[in-house]
């Protein structure tokens, strides 16, 4: 049986106790802490703000009986969260620490702008952040995180790709900084970018304009 509901069953248990100790006398002058503070951190002070208006209809309820779960419901509709923690602090108020999502690329869709958060979210926002990579292309979200975890896991760094470009195959090109276009196929994305960067660093081999790396024991350069 789940933790949380033998926590439920305890707690009936002893409000059954108690309801049945007290006369009609006590049992009207029982109360229960209301919620009278609502503590949020994690975002700008805008965005907290943003929630705890959200959330202002936890005010004057019952600390005791709340369920978190109606705390969960408006804290994951919002796209700037990556995870959270909630915490009741008895007596009367709620304690809310939020991770927010981490902009990792520009997705470029019809003439607008979204930022990909961490958390998976396409998100609109004002704010400028130039130093991401720009991503071109209906791209499958999976397909991007399989990238993005191949990258940290090799010894390529995510600050020297300027622009992603996802093809309907499920593949992916890259384009550096300097203007270098790496052509990737699906697979062993790790090894290759290593072998990628391998490439790149050698000093004979500083005029590529392409570097076709989709064939299987094979690399195509091309010079500029």
């Amino acid at each position: 049986m789940p933790i949380g509901i033998n926590k439920k069953i305890f707690i009936y248990i002893i409000f059954f106790i108690l309801f049945g100790t007290l006369n009609n006398k006590n049992l009207s002058n029982l109360k229960f802490n209301k919620i009278n503070q609502i503590n949020i951190s994690g975002l700008d002070e805008i965005e907290n703000m943003e929630i705890l208006e959200n959330l202002s209809f936890l005010k004057f309820k019952d600390i005791f009986f709340l369920e978190k779960s109606e705390i969960q419901k408006k804290l994951k509709s919002n796209e700037m969260i990556e995870s959270f923690t909630i915490l009741k602090r008895y007596p009367s108020s709620i304690e809310i620490k939020i991770n927010k999502t981490k902009f990792l690329a520009k997705v470029h869709d019809n003439g607008k702008i979204f930022f990909l958060g961490s958390n998976g979210n396409l998100i609109s926002s004002d704010t400028q952040q130039k130093e991401l990579p720009n991503i071109f292309g209906k791209f499958d979200k999976k397909e991007f995180f399989k990238l993005f975890n191949s990258i940290k896991n090799s010894e390529f760094q995510l600050s020297i790709i300027n622009n992603l470009y996802f093809f309907k195959s499920g593949r992916w090109d890259i384009e550096t900084n300097s203007g270098i276009l790496i052509k990737l196929p699906k697979n062993d994305l790790e090894n290759l970018l290593n072998l990628s960067l391998k490439i790149l660093s050698n000093n004979e081999l500083n005029n590529i304009k392409i570097l076709d790396l989709r064939q299987r024991n094979q690399v195509i350069i091309n010079g500029k």
